[in-house]
């Protein structure tokens, strides 16, 4: 994709079109349904206009950080991070970083139940952390950026060095799967931003699960 086209996009004085080719930018593969959730730096004062660009896509946020005039977000589909969320392997992971993702009733443990503004204010509370310890970000994030959980624990075991692959994310296991992925990602993005250069809206371009049943 030409830098050129991406500079002209950015630099739109029409703040809601510029605003829709950022989300297009940083978050196709979530919008072609092939990624869980992203995440995007936005201008504080521009926050306010996504419940509006995000209407009738299916896809929601929750606000994670707030530094000086730049809000950090995190944009997801509820239904389908409910269910990602319950999966034993993740449930089991962010556990260890103090993630409740389990409903109690009388002492004893029912079945998974995970109640995204709990989960989403653990996450943001471990970015607060983070940030005042002058980390990046707390290393569990990639998990909730649908990464594979073992390439998660190799960043964090060998402190993000001697990968064997850097792309969307470090790779320590299973190349061959992480370059389709990146692949995948790509693709969608050259996708979804020729669509919208074509003249469609995010509405438009978006993945709608109840549109494509077999």
């Amino acid at each position: 994709m030409p830098v050129e086209v991406v500079a002209y996009m950015l630099s739109d004085q029409n703040i809601n079109r510029r605003l829709q080719f950022q989300l297009i930018l940083q978050c196709a593969p979530l919008l072609k349904g092939i990624k869980v959730a992203c995440i995007t730096n936005l201008e504080r004062r521009h926050c306010r206009m996504l419940g509006g660009i995000l209407k009738g896509t299916g896809i929601t946020y929750r606000m994670l950080a707030v530094r000086e005039e730049r809000c950090l977000v995190i944009l997801f589909r509820e239904k389908e991070m409910e269910r990602y969320l319950m999966g034993k392997e993740i449930r089991e992971f962010l556990k260890e970083f103090g993630y409740v993702l389990t409903e109690e009733n009388d002492g004893h443990v029912c079945e998974p139940y995970p109640d995204l503004d709990r989960v989403f204010g653990r996450l943001a509370e471990r970015i607060g952390e983070a940030s005042r310890q002058n980390l990046c970000f707390p290393h569990e994030i990639g998990v909730f950026l649908d990464y594979p959980i073992e390439d998660v624990r190799g960043f964090i075991e060998n402190g993000g060095q001697e990968c064997l692959l850097a792309g969307y994310w470090k790779v320590y296991h299973n190349r061959e799967r992480a370059q389709m992925t990146f692949l995948a990602y790509d693709q969608a993005k050259t996708s979804a931003v020729n669509e919208f250069l074509t003249g469609k809206s995010i509405q438009d371009i978006v993945y709608r699960p109840e549109f494509h049943v077999a």
